[in-house]
C-alpha cells in the first residue's frame, strides 16, 4: 500500500521537503568545500607553510554554515545537498586526521578507530536504507564526539599549546598520557573516542530495530524522495 505524501509545490526546496535538484548554488559550495579539503591535505603534507594550509582548512570549514544558510534562504534545499553535506563534513575531519598522521603528529590507531567506525556506520546505513527509507534520528553522543574531535584536531593542527606528558604510562602510542610532551588537542581526541564508539553501538541498535519494523510493516514506509506535488494552495500536506 502506497502512502505517498501530497505536498504543495511551494514547499518543495525547504528543509522538510527537499527537491531533487542537483545544480544549486549551495550544492556548488558544498562541492567546493570538498575540493578545498583535498587542497589542504596536499599543502599540509608537502611541507608548505603550515599557516597557509590551515587558512585553506578554515575557509573550507566555514562554508559548512554558508551553504546551509543559502539553501534555506533561497528554498533550494535538495536531497543531494542533504546527502553530500555530512559526507563532506566527514571528509573535512578525515583530511585533518590523515594530515596529522602523515606528519607523525597523531598515532595511527586513532585514525584507524575514527575512519573504521565511520566506514562501519556507512555500511550499516546502506543496509538499513534498503528497508527503512526515513533517516534515523540523530544521536546526541555523536554530536558530543564530533565536537570533541573538531576541537581536538583544530588544536593539534595549530600545534598549540603543547603540554608536558602526564606520565600515566610508558606506551609510546599514547602521547600525552605518557611522559612525552603533546598538544592539548590530543586530550580532546581521547575524550571523543569513547563517545564515538558508544554512538556506533547506539546506531547499530536503532538501525536494527528500524529495519526489522520496516520488514514487518512495509506499508508504513513512505516515499520521501518522490512525493505527489499538488498545485492548489488549498491542498495541505497529508
Amino acid at each position: 500500500m502506497s502512502l505517498r505524501k501530497k505536498i504543495k509545490k511551494e514547499l518543495i526546496g525547504t528543509s522538510d521537503y527537499p527537491s531533487n535538484k542537483i545544480f544549486t548554488v549551495s550544492n556548488c559550495i558544498t562541492f567546493a568545500r570538498l575540493m578545498l579539503t583535498l587542497v589542504f591535505l596536499y599543502l599540509f603534507t608537502h611541507d608548505f607553510d603550515r599557516h597557509i594550509a590551515l587558512l585553506v582548512y578554515a575557509i573550507a570549514a566555514s562554508t559548512d554554515w554558508l551553504d546551509g544558510q543559502i539553501a534555506r534562504m533561497t528554498r533550494t534545499v535538495s536531497w543531494l545537498g542533504k546527502m553530500m553535506d555530512p559526507v563532506v563534513d566527514r571528509a573535512l575531519l578525515f583530511t585533518g586526521v590523515l594530515g596529522l598522521v602523515v606528519r607523525g603528529e597523531l598515532p595511527f590507531w586513532v585514525c584507524a578507530v575514527i575512519i573504521g567506525r565511520d566506514a562501519y556506520l556507512a555500511l550499516g546505513n546502506f543496509i538499513v536504507r534498503r528497508f527503512h527509507r526515513r533517516p534515523i534520528d540523530v544521536v546526541y553522543t555523536g554530536k558530543i564526539s564530533t565536537a570533541l574531535f573538531m576541537a581536538g584536531f583544530t588544536l593539534m593542527l595549530l600545534g598549540l599549546p603543547v603540554l608536558d606528558g602526564l606520565g600515566l604510562t610508558s606506551a609510546a602510542w599514547l602521547p600525552g598520557l605518557n611522559a612525552a610532551p603533546a598538544p592539548l588537542g590530543i586530550f580532546f581526541v581521547y575524550l571523543g573516542i569513547p563517545f564515538s564508539l558508544l554512538t556506533a553501538v547506539i546506531y547499530t541498535v536503532k538501525g536494527y530495530r528500524a529495519a526489522r519494523r520496516a520488514i514487518e510493516h512495509p506499508e508504513a514506509e513512505e516515499d520521501f524522495l518522490h512525493p505527489d506535488i499538488v498545485e492548489s494552495d488549498a491542498a495541505g500536506v497529508e
